[in-house]
């Protein structure tokens, strides 16, 4: 089939790979517009186009799929199938009729599980065990159209976010090809989504990432797993933010007496007090500085046993 790849971050590009090495004829990218980065704020093209451009396949960075501009041009390549992982943006009705076999999307879940944008990060949050990827061809509802396809993946105790995504983009890009081959050939039929089961991952906000030291431990190394690297889990220190890295639980005795947001301060080792047992602080990134160990930054700080971090402790 003639395919026209569309996504735009890194997780995309193994996919893009898989597509373009397949039988399928590559005959086009779409991927979001350049994007201003770094201190000085330059325009920078997304993962996906350097990798397309390097590949020697036309780019389409459309302000916005409706745009009739755009359109005219997809619809000049001809495309069969529009396989898709991560794009960003909403597809109008007129962009989706346009490919014969529809927009397909590989979706980091398993349907009808955790339908919206951060699925990964909402798995791993909610302490669930397995997730997996979905092939599904795209409707205007969110993440509900008929699926022709998916995997299962274990999530380890010790997964992050971008852990458990880089595995999934590794094994959903044969998914993905799998999928167009089915299409093609006609052994793959998509078939509605179950009406049980649904569940939102919405984008996880800054605000979403910040530690409440007073709930249980494990609820807290859920949500710094998930927030790993993106937007990354933070709590507050003397009015500063202060970003955490993955923590391990700590053992008794010495974790035994400390209330949550309560510091204990050793030479090599820093704990945090928590709703129920305490958590050892391995990588942090004080406010305006570089990621350290945590024994290093309270050093630096000059912190003691018995301070209090985060909400809870008097800051505001």
């Amino acid at each position: 089939m003639r395919v026209v790849f569309a996504g735009t971050p890194e997780v995309a590009v193994p996919v893009l790979d898989a597509v373009a090495a397949s039988t399928h004829e590559l005959v086009g990218v779409v991927t979001r517009p350049d994007a201003p980065a770094g201190r000085g704020r330059r325009l920078v093209a997304s993962p996906v186009a350097v990798r397309a451009e390097e590949l020697g396949v036309p780019v389409l960075k459309p302000a916005h799929p409706k745009d009739p501009e755009f359109q005219e041009q997809l619809r000049a390549l001809r495309p069969d199938c529009c396989p898709v992982v991560a794009y960003g943006a909403l597809l109008p009705q007129s962009a989706l009729d346009i490919p014969v076999h529809g927009w397909v999307n590989l979706h980091f879940s398993a349907l009808p599980a955790w339908r919206g944008a951060a699925p990964v990060q909402y798995a791993i949050w909610a302490g669930d065990e397995v997730t997996g990827a979905t092939t599904f061809r795209i409707v205007k509802e969110l993440d509900a159209g008929p699926t022709y396809g998916v995997m299962t993946e274990r999530i380890r105790p010790t997964d992050t976010a971008g852990d458990l995504l880089a595995r999934l983009a590794e094994g959903g890009a044969g998914l993905m090809v799998a999928t167009l081959d089915g299409i093609e050939d006609g052994s793959l039929e998509a078939r509605p989504q179950q009406a049980e089961g649904v569940s939102y991952a919405p984008k996880v906000e800054v605000e979403d990432a910040r530690v409440d030291w007073s709930r249980p431990a494990v609820v807290i190394d859920h949500q710094v797993r998930a927030c790993t690297p993106a937007p990354g889990a933070w709590t507050t220190v003397d009015g500063e933010r202060l970003k955490l890295g993955p923590l391990t639980h700590a053992e008794p005795p010495t974790s035994a007496a400390l209330e949550p947001g309560e510091l204990w301060v050793g030479k090599h080792d820093v704990l945090v007090g928590t709703g129920t047992t305490a958590v050892r602080l391995a990588e942090v990134r004080p406010h305006g500085r570089r990621q350290m160990g945590a024994a290093d930054w309270a050093r630096g700080a000059r912190l003691e046993s018995g301070v209090r971090i985060g909400a809870g402790s008097g800051e505001s």
